[in-house]
């Protein structure tokens, strides 16, 4: 059940993308088929055996033409901000049932914890300014043309060595991610979810 809800919420971003795009003029993930949310259209096949394999893994990216932009660095930082911040809304109202609606029958709590901080720990790690992440793509179309274009000269290595990372980290059980993320996992988790974030937690 944890990885279908798991393989759900990597599909958050990239629907995000593709509605955000949409709303700047882009409408390529529209016509591809790509604005639902219906799991089979954002398979990846690799990022699905990753997932089930090491507990991590990602949705087929949306086709999105920044052609259609009218102010296409601006309108791209905001479509990559798109996918975390769905992330984030999720957690964020994911929270809100822990704050009010904090039943305790069943695996709803676990249920709630898990939304709340597999939400969180995705919208913060694609913030991370990595390629391929979301992040980097922000970070790209922020930085002046000339730092842009040599940032932009990383992009054919960087997903390897993110790759990479994540393998490092999973096998060697360096807890990289985790001691970068953790701690700002937690306490916006429970910014969202207040004090029965910690009670749940504990259960």
């Amino acid at each position: 059940m944890l990885s279908d809800i798991t393989e759900w919420i990597v599909k958050i971003p990239e629907y995000a993308h593709g509605r955000v795009a949409l709303y700047f003029g882009d409408p390529t993930a529209r016509n591809a088929g790509r604005l639902t949310w219906n799991p089979i259209s954002h398979i990846d096949p690799l990022g699905a055996i990753c997932l089930f394999l090491f507990h991590f893994g990602w949705a087929k990216p949306v086709p999105v033409n920044p052609g259609y932009f009218r102010h296409i660095r601006r309108d791209t930082v905001f479509m990559s901000l798109g996918g975390p911040f769905a992330n984030l809304g999720a957690a964020f109202l994911t929270g809100l049932l822990i704050r009010y609606a904090p039943f305790s029958w069943g695996i709803y709590p676990q249920f709630l914890i898990y939304m709340l901080l597999m939400n969180t720990g995705l919208g913060l790690f694609n913030l991370l300014p990595i390629p391929p992440l979301d992040g980097s793509h922000v970070l790209e179309n922020i930085l002046p043309h000339p730092f842009s274009r040599k940032y932009r000269g990383l992009r054919r290595y960087m997903p390897m060595v993110l790759m990479g990372l994540l393998l490092a980290d999973y096998f060697l059980k360096i807890g990289l991610f985790a001691k970068i993320l953790g701690y700002p996992i937690i306490h916006l988790a429970y910014a969202f979810g207040g004090d029965n974030f910690l009670r749940l937690l504990r259960l």
